[in-house]
Formats: structure tokens, C-alpha cells, sequence
């Protein structure tokens, strides 16, 4: 016999004995150890239906498929339903086969509160055992490990989790100490036998009092702002820290040490992550065909990954990068089948190439992410940015109505607000020319992002890459700020955008407040391991060309409609420039010319906001202070 079904048989035949154990001991509770002959074999009798029926709902309430190494507070809940489940039908059956009459009533009482001593006792029992060891086998030669002391910073249910953990597994190489919280009720109690010592502005002193060697952030749902302070003061008493996900990370809730990782920017960014309910997305998307231009790219490979998990009909991933798109549809493919994708190699200025898709594959949805993105190289290449981002847009965007496609979503920038740089303007071009395309069977409408955090154009991976090779860190202004985000939250903020917009909106995600570059150099080169201006330099070169010292989502010419999902701004879309469309004809013609001052004259006529930076004030950026 299998040595599993061995042991549940082995557990069966306890339960029976203890089942015996506690009809009986009733019993003779019920009569002070004197039961009378006639009782007596009345238990006797009964005895054998009794354990019968507690063993079945036993089973049936999967007592049986446990492990019981790990019993805890839901094992003891379905112990005490069972046994009382059992009771209740002991004596409705007992009721209808004689009335009830001749038993003693409060035998039944007596047996289930016996009956969950003895059976919750047993099984905890074996959970005892399991985390203290065999208590006979203290002449067993014992492994020894080189532990590190470690302090936990939380107790609350995940620090408590990890520190059982901790205490099953000695491979895993930790001396939990103490904890640290600031909540004042739990100072100078115990979890496990492990005592709360402090709050978190006594890191540094119990650092340095029991030698701790590493700190654990217990704190899934710590907001960044709590994250930074607690890394400050790690920083200050020169101690290696680490942290458990997000809620938002955590799939079921449940932590293990093996979640745990290095801190990582996203968790100090000073807002709380947003997580957000994909249940409308869903039902916008499952059996559809979705179509994602700049499918290779961060946000649109992003996209699909997201996508993917909202059961599509069909993903259309239309891109140039060859090695991009053939890298992302093998990413995807491990987890959902391979007839659902359709990798298409296409540039979104050849019209026929993006004619001949949308005709084989008639998407219902598109989301339009290609675009350059990089504001000084635009600026370098205006007439190139004029191509990409805002007619390869409206060809994608025509060709979208030409084929019926039931929603077109543009991906565009906080840079698009009062652009100073020719991509912010090309973005504003591009959204006000696919809006005023509204009317017909498309719905068009615009998502703007801020800065994500990890995309190709991010300033985080050119910290990264200078922080590895030993710096210096290139800050073009001190007082410089960015609203910030993760390419998680931007994919869901189009999902959601797209399942609400009726067509004409402009949709922006509420990014709490802009953070300071300076501060995010700081806080990578501390992260990295490194002091700031002590072990990698900090250097301040001067903006680049195209750049504003603030970005703002929502210029004082737009209104807000509304909020959705509470993190999602309506923006109302308003037609500055009704020549648009025989405008961008102009602009088309002016391509082929050499001159690309006569691009960007066009460009400010179909964009009136358009203030190229050299022509403003350096120092207030032509904006209002933020």
C-alpha cells in the first residue's frame, strides 16, 4: 500500500478510536462514572452508528485530504461544522427511529464538545511535532547552518507568516530576532517567541544592538511614502533590506520567504500602486479580435501579454522589429495557445501593408501604441516624428473605418499638453486628428501616459546603465519633475479606457504627485548599493533640447468630466482646430520638402499650443508654476 494512503488510513483508524473515546467518556460524564446496565447497552448499541456517521461527514468535509503538518484555524473550522453536522443528524435520526425517547439528551451536547477537543487536539498534535521536531530524538546528530539575524518590520500576518516559515525550514538560514512596528499595542509582545522591539525609528539602535544583518519590509500593503522612510532608516544604520511584493503583486495573499526581494523603485515612488478591476475589459474583449500596432515595443508587448489573459479571439501583433515581435509571441505562447496570435511584420506608413491586416484579420478593437518616443532625437528628426506619430497614426486610424473597427484607442503623452517639443506636438496632432475622425461606426479616443517606469524611453533604464558602469548619474535640471508610472498600470489604465469610452474622450490616469529626477537618482544610487556623491556622482548637464521642467496631464483648455474606477480622468475633448484633417494634407506635401522649417510651421498652424521651448521663458517653461 502506498505509503499516503497508508497514513490516511492510519488517521482514519485514530479518529475512530477517538469518536469511540469521546461517545463514551459522555456517557459517563452524563452519570458520574456509574452508567446503568440499561444506558450501558444502549451506548453500545448506538456506539457503532455513532462513529459510522461522524467518519462519513468526516470525508465528506475532506478532513482526509489535509496535510496535517500545516493544520491551522480553517482545519479547526471544518472540524467543529463537521462534528456538528454529525450531531445534529445523530439525533434527527435517533428523533424519526424512536422518538428520541430513552436517550439522554445531553449525552449529545457533552459528545461534541468532547468530540472537537479530541479530534482538534490530535490534529494539531501533529502540526506540534512537525515544527518542534521528534522530541525522542534528541540523540539524532542535528544539522548545523550559519544563520543570518534578521529583523522583521512588520507584525502583522505576512511578517507572521514568514517568521513559521523561517521556523519549519532551518535551511533557509535565518535568526529572526525581533520585530519592529509602529503600532504601539503590539511594542513588547511576542509572535512565535519573537519579540517586538521597537518601531521603525529604532532601526538604527536595534541594528546595532543585536548585530542585525538583514531587514525584511513585511508590509505588502505599505504605501511608497512608508517604503522610503523605512529604507531611510535600513540606509542610516548601513543594514542590507529587503521586502515582500505588493498586494497587488501577491497572487492569493499568502507570503513565503521565497517572495522576498530587493527593494525595488516602483515600491518608493511615494503613492500606493493602483491595481485595478479588468472584469470590464474582460467582458470588452473575450471573443474578439484585437489589433496592436508597435506590438514589440514596452507598452504594446505590454498590451498583449494583457490582453492575452482577457480571452481574445485573436491577437493581432503588427510590428517592424522582426526579432521584437518573434521574441513577445514566444513569451505569450507559453501560457496561451498559438492560434490565438497572428505575428504580422509591417510598417504603419505603408498603408497597403496596414490595409491588406486590417482586411484578413477585421479587428473589432485596436490599440495603436507605435510611435517614437525619444524627445531629443525628435527634435534632431522633426520631419520623421511628423511621419510616424501623427500620419502613420491617421493611417492606421482611416484604414480603421474604412474596415469597421469597433474601437480605436490612441496611446499618447503627458508631453502632448501645451507641447514644447515637436513628439509632444506630433502626439497632439495625432489626438486631435483621430478624434475629430468620430462620427462614424469607429469610436476613437486617446489614453495619455506619464514617464513608465522600465520602458525603453524611461530615465530609469539610463540610471541603470550609468549607475552599472560606475557613474556619473546625469541630471539635466535639479528641480526637474515627472509623473511616474509602472507599464502594469498603464496597460490596465487602456484596458479599462477603452471598455468605458464612447468615443471623443481623452483619458488620463491620476498619478498622484510628480516626482523629482533628482530624487529618483538618488534613491537608484542608494538602492544600487551606493552612497549619492559619495561612491557615484551625481552630475547636473543641462536640459536637453525639447525639454520642460514640469509636465502637467491636463492643460487649462480641457475640462474633467468625471472620474472613473477613482483613478481614471474624463478628459472633454475640444476641437481647437477645425481644418485639421485639410491641414495634415498640407503637411503631407511639405514631407517631400527638404526645408523642415516649413514641417514645423505647419505643424504649429495644425497645433496652436505648439511653443517650441527656445521661444519661451527658460525659467517658467511658458506654463503656469505647478
Amino acid at each position: 500500500m502506498p505509503r499516503l494512503y497508508r497514513n490516511r488510513v492510519l488517521v482514519i483508524l485514530c479518529d475512530a478510536f477517538l469518536i469511540s473515546a469521546a461517545f463514551v467518556i459522555s456517557y459517563y460524564l452524563r452519570f458520574n462514572f456509574d452508567v446503568p446496565e440499561f444506558y450501558f447497552s444502549q451506548m453500545i448499541r448506538t456506539l457503532p452508528f455513532f462513529v459510522a456517521l461522524n467518519l462519513i461527514v468526516f470525508y465528506k468535509f475532506d478532513l482526509y485530504r489535509g496535510m496535517w503538518r500545516y493544520t491551522g484555524i480553517r482545519d479547526l473550522r471544518a472540524i467543529i461544522l463537521a462534528v456538528t453536522l454529525s450531531t445534529v443528524l445523530m439525533i434527527v435520526g435517533l428523533t424519526i427511529a424512536y422518538r428520541f425517547a430513552g436517550y439522554p439528551r445531553s449525552v449529545f451536547p457533552m459528545s461534541w464538545f468532547v468530540l472537537i477537543v479530541l479530534i482538534g487536539c490530535f490534529r494539531f498534535q501533529i502540526r506540534m511535532l512537525k515544527e518542534i521536531g521528534n522530541p525522542f530524538a534528541w540523540h539524532l546528530k542535528q544539522e548545523t547552518f550559519e544563520n543570518r539575524k534578521l529583523m522583521i518590520v512588520g507584525a502583522g500576518d505576512a511578517g507572521e507568516m514568514i517568521l513559521r516559515e523561517i521556523g519549519q525550514n532551518p535551511r533557509l538560514g535565518y535568526e529572526p530576532v525581533c520585530f519592529v512596528d509602529d503600532d504601539p499595542k503590539k511594542l513588547e509582545r511576542k509572535i512565535h517567541g519573537v519579540p517586538v522591539l521597537g518601531g521603525k525609528a529604532d532601526i538604527l539602535r536595534l541594528v546595532s544592538g543585536f548585530g542585525i544583518e538583514e531587514v525584511v519590509i513585511a508590509i505588502p500593503s505599505a504605501s511608497g511614502k512608508e517604503i522610503r522612510s523605512i529604507v531611510d532608516h535600513c540606509e542610516q544604520a548601513r543594514v542590507r533590506f529587503r521586502t515582500l511584493p505588493s498586494v497587488g503583486e501577491l497572487i492569493n495573499g499568502s507570503v513565503r520567504v521565497s517572495q522576498i526581494r530587493d527593494v525595488k523603485i516602483e515600491d518608493i515612488l511615494g503613492r500606493d500602486s493602483i491595481k485595478l478591476d479588468l472584469g470590464p475589459a474582460r467582458e470588452q474583449i473575450s471573443g474578439k479580435t484585437v489589433l496592436v500596432t508597435g506590438a514589440a515595443g514596452s507598452i504594446g508587448s505590454e498590451l498583449v501579454r494583457q490582453v492575452a489573459q482577457l480571452d481574445p479571439l485573436r491577437i493581432v501583433l503588427y510590428e517592424r522589429d522582426e526579432n521584437g515581435l518573434f521574441h513577445i509571441q514566444a513569451e505569450v505562447m507559453q501560457q496561451v495557445e498559438s492560434d490565438v496570435f497572428l505575428p504580422v511584420v509591417g510598417d504603419i506608413l505603408d498603408q497597403r501593408r496596414v490595409r491588406a491586416t486590417m482586411e484578413m484579420t477585421r479587428p473589432d478593437i485596436v490599440f495603436h501604441a507605435a510611435a517614437y518616443k525619444h524627445v531629443p532625437v525628435m527634435e534632431a528628426n522633426p520631419a520623421e516624428a511628423v511621419k510616424n506619430n501623427l500620419l502613420g497614426t491617421m493611417r492606421v486610424a482611416e484604414e480603421s473605418m474604412r474596415f469597421e473597427v469597433g474601437k480605436f484607442m490612441l496611446i499618447s503623452t503627458d508631453k502632448a499638453v501645451n507641447p514644447v517639443n515637436v513628439m509632444g506636438a506630433t502626439k497632439r496632432a495625432a489626438e486631435m486628428g483621430i478624434l475629430s475622425l468620430n462620427g462614424s461606426d469607429t469610436s476613437f479616443m486617446a489614453v495619455r501616459f506619464g514617464n513608465v517606469l522600465g520602458s525603453r524611453g524611461s530615465v530609469v533604464r539610463t540610471f541603470e546603465t550609468q549607475i552599472a558602469a560606475g557613474g556619473p548619474v546625469t541630471v539635466t535640471h535639479p528641480d526637474m519633475t515627472r509623473y511616474f508610472m509602472t507599464i502594469g498600470e498603464a496597460v490596465q489604465l487602456v484596458l479599462l479606457a477603452s471598455s468605458i469610452g464612447q468615443g471623443g474622450e481623452i483619458f488620463v490616469l491620476d498619478m498622484g504627485e510628480p516626482v523629482r529626477i533628482m530624487d529618483l537618482a538618488r534613491n537608484m544610487i542608494t538602492l544600487s548599493g551606493f552612497e549619492p556623491d559619495k561612491d557615484i556622482e551625481i552630475n547636473v548637464v543641462g536640459r536637453r533640447p525639447g525639454e520642460k521642467l514640469h509636465e502637467v496631464l491636463v492643460s487649462e483648455k480641457e475640462r474633467i468630466l468625471g472620474r472613473e474606477f477613482g483613478k481614471i480622468l474624463r478628459i472633454e475633448f475640444r476641437q481647437a482646430n477645425q481644418n485639421i484633417l485639410s491641414q495634415l494634407d498640407v503637411l503631407r506635401k511639405h514631407l517631400d520638402d527638404p526645408d523642415e522649417q516649413a514641417v514645423l510651421r505647419t505643424l504649429k498652424e495644425v497645433v496652436p499650443e505648439f511653443m517650441p521651448l527656445e521661444h519661451l521663458d527658460q525659467h517658467a517653461d511658458g506654463l503656469p508654476d505647478p
